[in-house]
């Protein structure tokens, strides 16, 4: 992010398998820094400074988590709350068709173009 302070981020959705990797991937194409692990650790909620899940069930369990952190100062969001069409979910492709992965890429592009210009 060319001008601005470096930003620290983690996507996040229910195995980390699909959605979170796609979001990822868009988003270090984009901004070339981002981070993402397999389970989300007490650590993080320090050490990232945005953790975006990808629906209302991964929002849920981060902010359960997040109280057990004194002081944390990460934003938990969904990443689809930055999508300009409105679609606050990204839902899952894993038992869906290619056209569904495909859906879950545009999305991941749309929604991380729109918050880096948030956060830039």
């Amino acid at each position: 992010m060319a001008g601005s302070s470096s930003k620290s981020v983690l996507f996040v959705c229910l195995g980390n398998i699909c959605r979170s990797p796609i979001a990822e991937a868009v988003f270090r194409k984009m901004a070339t820094e981002a981070g993402v692990v397999d389970k989300v650790t007490k650590d993080d909620f320090m050490s990232f400074e945005y953790i975006l899940c990808m629906d209302e069930s991964n929002l849920s369990e981060l902010n359960r988590k997040a109280k057990s952190v004194k002081n944390y100062q990460a934003k938990i969001e969904l990443l689809g709350s930055y999508d300009p069409q409105k679609q606050r979910i990204i839902q899952d492709p894993y038992y869906g068709s290619d056209e569904d992965f495909g859906k879950v890429y545009e999305q991941c592009v749309r929604c991380c173009k729109a918050f880096l210009e948030a956060n830039s």
